[in-house]
């Protein structure tokens, strides 16, 4: 049997297509009408009728699966909703004694912590190889870089597990975000170079002062 992670979104191509159902996707925060008072949605994935979502108010948060139905999600007594995909009208229904609104808008995601972001480079005194490797950006299970092994340089998409960045016949791995490896293999061989991170391009460190 499959084992599907809990950030797995299974949203069928007609409902994307009919409904945007991606775009309630994220992480809202915002405030209730009236008394002000924070709260915050958060949908994790939506898989066909169902989604997994997180509600926090009142200083906790309750986490379970919501009812999806076109471009609205339902939990317990909260329905949530989006038209652009940036702003989100929450519905709170508290049996006969009335409604309460807020309006929340979605949060950027945060930046990537990525310890494989960044220029890598190295070379290894076992085989002779030099290699470098440069993170552009780490967006899920993707990254785009950008590779240099044996004087050629490859870019492209790479698959993103863990600490780990696969591309093509090239990975790089690294523990501490400093300190790495790149295997890469030609042919029938494998090679290993160890690289290291370099400071930022703008780091005044990297200015050549012997000049």
């Amino acid at each position: 049997m499959a084992v599907i992670s809990s950030s797995t979104n299974q949203i069928s191509p007609a409902n994307e297509r009919l409904y945007h159902q991606s775009a309630l996707v994220g992480d809202w925060k915002g405030n209730w009408v009236g008394n002000n008072q924070p709260v915050g949605f958060k949908v994790v994935n939506i898989r066909g009728a169902r989604a997994q979502v997180e509600y926090t108010h009142n200083g906790h948060t309750e986490r379970g699966f919501a009812e999806v139905q076109g471009t609205l999600i339902t939990f317990g007594g909260v329905t949530v909703g989006t038209k652009d995909g940036k702003n989100m009208v929450m519905l709170f229904s508290f049996g006969g004694a009335g409604k309460q609104t807020a309006n929340l808008e979605k949060q950027a995601p945060p930046a990537s912590d990525s310890r494989l972001m960044g220029s890598w480079g190295g070379y290894s005194s076992a085989n002779g190889k030099s290699a470098s490797f440069k993170v552009l950006a780490v967006n899920g299970k993707e990254a785009q870089v950008s590779v240099t092994t044996d004087g050629v340089t490859r870019q492209g998409t790479g698959y993103v597990y863990k600490n780990v960045i696969m591309f093509g016949q090239t990975q790089i791995a690294t523990d501490d975000g400093q300190n790495g490896k790149v295997i890469y293999q030609v042919g029938t061989k494998s090679f290993m170079v160890p690289v290291t991170k370099y400071p930022p391009a703008d780091s005044s460190s990297s200015v050549d002062r012997t000049a």
